[in-house]
């Protein structure tokens, strides 16, 4: 195989860049200074939608206001987000995209199913669109569903170059709605993003401030008993971790927005007493995972990254970084609140549905924010599981009985369709085909070098974990064991090979990597025989939790639904979790595999699959 560019060479023609254009794309005071002295354009008050099988974009560096404040962001036809593409699926679609900015950039189409050259990873699947140039992006949709669209050139995405994907079904819709809204949800840094990797590269807990101190003492102290609080703290002390650490970058940084509207502005959806609404949730944030719930409100999920699922009854979900979540609703109230808090709990962002222009709902308090464990961390505290504290915190059982009586219940219907029960006995009807939903594995020898700073002595499937801050909630968290397809798989055979992968980090170098490489031209790519199922294994053997997206195919994710396993194209993997999903390439080519933490995925965590015949 010939040596071929892949991703590091644009990352680095991207810093080039930056550094030849004369500073124009940093931000923060100097951007905000420039951006004072021309026209500032304001936010947008909703999405613009284009349709057609022909649609025009161009990428821009444009002066806009951002939460208030003036700022240059990387945007798509003048806005963040940009249009969002309504396309019809069964059509033929041509997008040119036309860059005019002083660097290069791209567009990938994220879950959307295409050939290879189409997909918009510079290095991979073409060199990229250079400046005063126009690329034309060709392919048919042979799928349908809520998907969206970002830069894969440098840290474009995070400044602003993403926008939401409608492909709708040529055959009626499974659900009866009269509403619908897409909400981007994302977040928003004044900050040169190079200086904010190398903020974390000094110190991986630059952005945190939210750490034990001798301050939040007390509130330990009545949680757990003043000795276990002070032994917990020496505990993770001796092991040089914190517990506090769950977000990279938090809201001493960060500005949450929905559909570009920060809090303040908060963006308002109208509607009608009676009516459902879908509501179209896509998580375009570079580094935060929200929790997502309405108060006084119950959802229906209907679908997951783009594919159909069985409806099931919620009150939250946890939206990991590129992952996509659809829901109806039934307000009957005249106003509520979309609420989307970091899963940190150090800022949110917030909506509102509403009968009327300039209504509101009263916004909930944060959560404190939640501390890691030991069990976070897969440690074998006896050499065996039973010596693992279990009580709200087992990814082998499922979430424990909910109390309501915390909750205010009223004025939370279902919509007209009701929603099924999820059936926990799809699995016991196999043999094996869920034998890895229950599997728990120990770590081999090895370290993985360097580029790793720890190991999950213990790992298992967290699919029915409704995860870190969420294990004790009042009321109905979705877990990706709830989710199961509404279409059987063909065929429920063992794949013919596995592939092992380990995500690893070191925290106080800031590097991430899969099996302790990080990322380089040298690194050789995964190799895939086309339409051969294979089963990737994900360790996590980090403290943090990892979005990990794959191009160009979706796969069925092993949570013991067996024929009925949910298919997506994103799985956020838990601190200590042992993932498992199967595939099955139907396209030959390259395509990128990689952390959609942006920081995470520029800092290492990055491979390339090729598909071949």
């Amino acid at each position: 195989m010939t040596e071929r560019p892949y991703f590091v060479k644009q990352r680095r023609k991207f810093i080039q860049g930056m550094a030849t254009a004369g500073g124009a794309l940093v931000l923060g005071e100097l951007a905000t200074g420039c951006a004072s002295t021309g026209l500032v354009a304001p936010m947008r008050r909703s999405l613009i939608r284009v349709q057609g099988e022909v649609i025009n974009l161009d990428i821009s560096e444009t002066r806009l206001m951002v939460a208030g404040k003036a700022a240059i962001a990387t945007t798509i036809n003048g806005g963040i987000p940009g249009p969002e593409l309504r396309l019809k699926e069964g059509e033929n679609v041509t997008i040119r995209v036309h860059n005019s900015m002083s660097v290069d950039t791209s567009l990938h189409w994220h879950g959307v199913l295409l050939p290879t050259k189409m997909d918009g990873v510079p290095g991979l699947s073409f060199e990229g669109i250079k400046p005063g140039e126009t690329y034309e992006y060709k392919f048919p949709l042979i799928h349908n569903g809520t998907y969206w669209y970002h830069s894969h050139s440098g840290f474009q995405e995070q400044t602003g170059t993403y926008g939401s994907i409608v492909v709708e079904p040529k055959e009626p819709e499974p659900h009866q709605y009269q509403r619908d809204y897409t909400l981007v949800l994302a977040d928003w840094t004044y900050d040169n993003p190079h200086k904010i990797l190398a903020n974390l590269k000094k110190y991986g807990g630059y952005y945190n401030f939210q750490r034990r101190t001798l301050e939040n003492l007390g509130e330990e102290t009545k949680k757990m008993g003043f000795w276990k609080a002070l032994g917990d703290r020496a505990t993770w002390a001796r092991m040089r971790m914190d517990s506090t650490d769950i977000a990279d970058i938090t809201g001493a940084n960060f500005t949450y927005l929905v559909n570009g509207l920060s809090p303040t502005e908060n963006w308002l959806g109208k509607f009608s007493p009676g009516e459902t609404i879908r509501l179209r949730f896509i998580n375009a944030g570079a580094a935060t995972s929200f929790d997502v719930r309405i108060p006084g409100m119950n959802m229906v999920v209907i679908q997951a990254d783009g594919m159909n699922v069985e409806p099931v009854e919620i009150h939250e979900f946890r939206l990991a970084n590129a992952e996509t979540i659809d829901v109806l609703i039934t307000p009957k109230k005249a106003a509520y609140t979309i609420f989307a808090e970091a899963m940190d709990r150090s800022g949110f962002a917030r909506a509102t549905i509403g009968t009327q222009n300039g209504a509101a709902a009263p916004i909930p308090a944060r959560r404190r924010r939640a501390l890691l464990t030991m069990r976070d961390m897969g440690m074998d505290m006896k050499g065996d599981m039973s010596g693992m504290d279990m009580k709200g915190n087992d990814s082998s059982e499922p979430q424990k009985k909910h109390n309501m009586s915390g909750m205010d219940m009223k004025g939370m219907p279902l919509p007209k369709m009701r929603a099924k029960k999820t059936s926990p006995s799809v699995a016991t009807k196999h043999t094996t085909c869920d034998s890895q939903s229950k599997k728990v594995a120990r770590h081999k020898k090895g370290h993985h070098g360097a580029g790793n700073s720890m190991v999950a002595q213990i790992s298992q499937s967290r699919t029915r974990d409704p995860g870190l801050g969420l294990r004790d909630a009042p009321w109905k968290v979705l877990t990706y064991s709830d989710l199961r397809s509404t279409r059987k798989a063909p065929t429920l055979k063992e794949p013919t090979r596995e592939v092992e992968l380990h995500l690893t980090g070191n925290m106080e170098r800031y590097m991430w990597s899969f099996n302790g490489k990080q990322f380089d031209k040298h690194t050789p790519p995964i190799r895939l025989k086309l339409g051969e199922r294979v089963r990737f294994i994900l360790i996590n053997d980090t403290m943090m939790a990892h979005p990990i997206h794959i191009h160009g195919m979706f796969f069925e994710l092993e949570i013991g639904g067996c024929a009925l396993n949910p298919l997506k194209h994103t799985v956020n993997v838990q601190p200590a979790a042992r993932e498992t999903f199967v595939v099955e390439p139907g396209e030959i080519g390259l395509w990128a595999f990689h952390c959609h933490i942006l920081y995470h995925m520029d800092a290492g965590m990055f491979r390339v699959i090729e598909v071949v015949a």
